[in-house]
């Protein structure tokens, strides 16, 4: 089922992948340029050319009589987990949140840094043939701790021109009501360029497919952007005490997000691999998505075979993976090991499906190996800091000439005299 692979073999798989997302580059330029120069109208042309909806401005927006539908169609249930999840989100996220400060130097001196959101924060949420009611939690709440005053979601439609009921209660729920529908790399577009009747967005978050990600990395610069967000991952540390099905149920977990996704296991233990591939055949023959998940185990997923788990945590650290479990005996002995994840499951009890819908953490993070210099989505990533300087006169005239002299080495006699012109 799963291949077994060196190490090399495996960076070459994913080098692989990367490489095929550049194939789609011009056509995504070719949308991007045309949504800048024709606003809306290009974004609703769009829209029925890729979804086959046909959308005119009035309905481009989610109503309110939408919502109230939505409500009728979702349990009360729902309704409870869904806050249930929000509540934790919210009070994870609410603990990163950061102060302005202002503080004396030794020289007397005011100097400090403050912190302020950005104005217009718009979120993308995956939909048409699928719901994700949890990347509505993971980018919104975020961006309402941080205090984002608007916050706008674009979202691909359904065939019928709707938009999935749990979805729009989501974020109903957590109050956030702007909605559009509208997917792909039209939707970035319509974010970052804005047209007449509707403001450019000043930061862009949230998954989406090969369209997406390229979009939002070609609108870079214009407006900021979360991450380059690619098909998800999932890297798991097992010894030989490992449950194989465990390990089986979370590798699916990530294959059965789509055909790029990528499904790996690193151990030491033989006996664990033919117990895990033996797994894997039963657990996949169940599962609704089977072509989806067996397509990305046979594309995308592997083995490492090392010789012992500290080789498994030099694997992982450079793999950096999305996901990472730590299926060993005592996890927390080699979690200092870990320099590069986007988020760590400790143990047997914490599958990754906890940390995706409820446990509090993020859910959006860096794959590709991006996770080297990339975190997940946080408060601060719907911040912005500024520094603050404050110099008397006397600490200028005291360290002026310095100043000057530093300037000047630079070749910018202009910026040294702005400092002397005060020493005179």
């Amino acid at each position: 089922m799963l291949k077994i692979l060196t190490l090399e073999k495996l960076q070459e798989l994913m080098q692989q992948k990367r490489a095929d997302e550049n194939k789609f580059m011009s056509s995504v330029e070719s949308i991007l340029h045309d949504i800048k120069d024709n606003g809306v109208d290009a974004v609703l042309k769009y829209t029925e050319k890729f979804d086959g909806i046909k959308l005119t401005k009035e309905t481009l927006k989610v109503s309110d009589k939408e919502f109230s539908d939505a409500y009728k169609i979702v349990g009360g249930r729902y309704l409870e987990n869904i806050n249930m999840a929000a509540d934790r989100i919210r009070e994870f996220h609410e603990k990163q949140k950061q102060v302005s400060w202002l503080e004396k130097d030794k020289d007397g001196n005011l100097l400090g840094q403050m912190y302020n959101p950005v104005d217009r924060a718009g979120i993308y949420v995956p939909g048409g043939t699928a719901a994700y009611p949890s990347s509505v939690l993971m980018n919104a709440i975020p961006a309402q701790v941080a205090g984002v005053k608007d916050i706008i979601i674009v979202t691909p439609p359904a065939k019928d021109g709707t938009v999935n009921p749990y979805t729009l209660i989501a974020a109903k729920e957590i109050g956030v009501t702007e909605i559009y529908k509208v997917g792909g790399a039209q939707a970035i577009g319509f974010l970052a360029y804005g047209d007449k009747d509707f403001l450019q967005v000043d930061k862009i978050t949230g998954p989406g497919n090969i369209f997406v990600t390229l979009a939002k990395k070609l609108v870079y610069g214009l407006v900021d952007i979360d991450m380059l967000a690619g098909p998800s991952e999932i890297l798991i540390i097992a010894d030989e005490n490992a449950n194989p099905r465990y390990i089986a149920a979370d590798l699916l977990s990530q294959a059965e997000h789509d055909t790029l996704a990528s499904s790996i296991l690193v151990t030491p233990s033989k006996p664990l691999i033919e117990k895990v591939q033996e797994e894997l055949k039963l657990q996949l023959a169940k599962l609704p998505r089977k072509e989806i998940a067996e397509k990305s185990l046979l594309d995308y997923g592997a083995i490492v075979l090392t010789q012992d788990i500290d080789e498994a945590v030099r694997v992982s650290n450079d793999y950096a993976p999305e996901h990472l479990e730590l299926l060993v005996d005592k996890p927390f002995d080699i979690l200092s090991s870990i320099k590069h994840a986007g988020a760590i499951f400790v143990g047997a009890y914490s599958p990754e499906p906890v940390g995706d819908y409820f446990a509090g953490p993020n859910h959006i993070l860096p794959t590709g190996g991006t996770a080297k210099f990339y975190s997940p989505v946080t408060v601060d990533t719907f911040t912005k800091k500024s520094s603050v300087i404050y110099y008397t006169e006397a600490n200028l005239k005291k360290w002026g000439q310095r100043i000057a002299e530093l300037a000047e080495v630079e070749g910018f006699d202009a910026h040294a005299n702005s400092v002397r012109i005060r020493l005179k």
